[in-house]
């Protein structure tokens, strides 16, 4: 059931979060924002409303996956820690299992996103041709027609590494925000609720898991800027040549702040998003057992 309920979750929340999520790829990966609410404006003005959730559908159906995995993965690898350190998986688990239960879920969540992702990142980064002087009409169509045409494209271009472009910068990511992520949620719970309740109140569950993804992203958001431009970094003559390279060189051109483009974004998204993810999977469970 923990499947079940973590993909529902995943899904809504990608409907609340989509649209601050392409804001924050583009100032990410391209230098002529000037801001946040630069970004805005030209996106609406050159695409409209579309234009915000350019790769949506590939999403929606790969966060409800990544999410059922997640949660489904956490709470057996959790269960398996408790009853390897303690002899029974209904041990109460320490911290520290919390943390690599997480940490194994990051990992493995991160072999089943990665295609996805990149093509999210290059359909949210691809601009509509513009018509020039000579052609008053866009003279060819996007590269990329959807999220299935998009992976295509890249498997035929790039090869099968291209849909693994940025992994490293995932592995990083998710690993350690995965952690933090499942632990700041656990320790909020248990904090919030009071004693003598075995379960945590709706609003805990918002508060908690609001708070566990705004701290999850804040510790995410350097890598998943690397992330970000590798992965819009196509074919032909690369601009990067792996992790370490795509972070010299962004520090070099841009300073070290480049690292941290989209954290207030991140932040912001991450809040409500969570809070949706975690309540509904909550609500699920509890439906269901009842």
């Amino acid at each position: 059931m923990d499947f079940i309920a973590g993909a529902i979750g995943g899904g809504l929340s990608t409907a609340v979060g989509y649209p601050l999520d392409t804001v924050k790829v583009r100032i990410q990966t391209e230098r002529r924002y000037r801001g946040i609410w630069h970004c805005i404006q030209e996106t609406y003005r050159t695409e409209k409303v579309w234009g915000f959730y350019k790769g949506i559908s590939a999403s929606v159906f790969s966060v409800s996956l990544i999410s059922s995995v997640s949660f489904g993965t956490y709470r057996n690898f959790l269960r398996s820690i408790c009853k390897w350190r303690y002899g029974t998986a209904d041990a109460k688990p320490s911290k520290l299992d919390i943390v690599l239960a997480g940490s194994a879920t990051g990992a493995v969540r991160v072999m089943l996103m990665t295609p996805s992702e990149v093509a999210k990142v290059r359909m949210q980064t691809q601009k509509p041709p513009h018509p020039t002087a000579a052609s008053p009409h866009p003279a060819s169509k996007p590269k990329y027609q959807g999220s299935l045409h998009c992976l295509r494209v890249i498997a035929k271009e790039e090869g099968f590494g291209g849909l693994y472009k940025g992994c490293s910068a995932l592995l990083c990511r998710d690993c350690s925000s995965s952690a933090i992520y499942f632990l700041t949620y656990s320790v909020l719970c248990n904090w919030l609720t009071p004693e003598g309740k075995n379960k945590p109140g709706f609003l805990v569950v918002l508060l908690s898991g609001g708070f566990a993804g705004v701290l999850a992203w804040g510790l995410a958001t350097p890598m998943d800027v690397l992330k970000s431009r590798l992965q819009t970094d196509e074919s032909g003559p690369h601009k990067y040549k792996g992790l370490i390279h795509c972070a010299r060189e962004s520090v070099r051109q841009e300073g070290v702040k480049v690292l941290f483009k989209g954290l207030g974004l991140n932040c912001m998204r991450a809040f409500p998003v969570n809070m949706v993810v975690f309540v509904t999977y909550e609500a699920v469970l509890r439906f269901t057992n009842h």
